[in-house]
């Protein structure tokens, strides 16, 4: 597995293009959400120049999963989407809380390859802990997400300590989180 991290303009062209095709195959053909996209590419007002992005590759460079990292004292999903999440707490907003989100870990060059699965694969916490240390070199000390409810399983899996910030939610037909995962000062950066 392969991974890079960086803005957009740190990127190259092809990979955020194909991130953001990956991005569509996984929430929108796969998971059914219902989304704005264009062209077979998922993008929203959260990816702009300031978004970090973490992706992995396998050896062939195909996209096996990606992460999208913001701090909340810019715009952000949580903060504008899903303020009901927090569950009446107030939303984040400091350089050093970002937020983690488009998160997703599907390979679909395995054969075994599922949606849900993603949320217990290898490829997932390797990603998962990249995304953290991403996200703890820039500064961050704590991490806020917008997660389905069997990302629970994943952090738990790998040893992260992490808690909800409200009660889950079922949110256009799906069951969603607002999710604290506190950063270690072991995680390396």
């Amino acid at each position: 597995m392969n991974v890079i991290s960086g803005t957009a303009d740190r990127l190259s062209n092809e990979l955020c293009s194909k991130m953001s095709s990956y991005r569509h195959k996984v929430f929108v053909e796969t998971l059914k959400w219902d989304l704005d996209c264009k062209n077979g590419h998922e993008l929203d007002q959260f990816d702009r120049q300031d978004t970090v992005y973490v992706v992995s590759q396998d050896d062939l460079g195909q996209v096996n999963g990606c992460a999208r990292m913001l701090p909340t004292n810019n715009p952000y999903l949580l903060g504008d989407v899903f303020p009901e999440l927090m569950n009446g707490l107030p939303l984040p907003n400091s350089p050093d809380i970002w937020e983690l989100s488009r998160f997703a870990a599907v390979d679909f060059n395995q054969r075994t390859s599922s949606a849900l699965g993603q949320f217990s694969s290898d490829i997932a916490v390797s990603l998962l802990q990249e995304s953290i240390a991403c996200a703890a070199a820039r500064g961050a000390k704590r991490i806020i997400t917008v997660s389905p409810i069997g990302i629970e399983r994943l952090l738990r899996k790998a040893g992260f300590h992490a808690h909800r910030a409200g009660p889950p939610m079922v949110i256009g037909g799906h069951p969603i989180f607002a999710c604290w995962i506190e950063i270690s000062e072991n995680v390396k950066t």
